[in-house]
């Protein structure tokens, strides 16, 4: 008798218990996923960001290792790194003082987009050259 009383007090979930698990499941996951997607997305654009950095630091570098004065504005080119094309402009700006001139240089991957990956400033001065 007291074997058929602890029968009718094992119950299983309902119907309804199992779906709204598997809701509350599914929501959860589908957040996991979004996070995921956001982060993978996020580290291709970081990685690119870094990439146009160097890119950007090493024709700074060659800019300043250039004898002619004052360097050339406007001066466009474009380089490999990483398996990637990169294209740079530099721009030169005038200064309060004569002898110093401000080297702004933008990087893209493509030529024609307007705004670009990453931008690096330096100056230089007349007495370097």
């Amino acid at each position: 008798m007291l074997v058929n009383y602890y029968r009718k007090l094992e119950k299983g979930f309902t119907l309804i218990e199992v779906m709204l698990a598997m809701a509350v499941f599914s929501i959860a996951g589908i957040a996991i996923l979004g996070t995921a997607e956001t982060n993978a997305r996020n580290l291709g654009y970081l990685e690119s960001k870094i990439l146009a950095n160097w890119v950007a630091s090493n024709q700074l570098v060659e800019i300043t290792l250039d004898d002619t004065w004052p360097p050339k504005n406007n001066k466009k080119g474009k380089v490999e790194l990483a398996g990637l094309e990169w294209f740079w402009q530099q721009k030169v700006v005038k200064t309060t003082d004569k002898d110093m001139r401000a080297i702004v240089l933008e990087v893209r991957l493509d030529e024609k987009d307007p705004s670009a990956l990453t931008s690096l400033m330096t100056y230089i001065s007349k007495q370097n050259k």
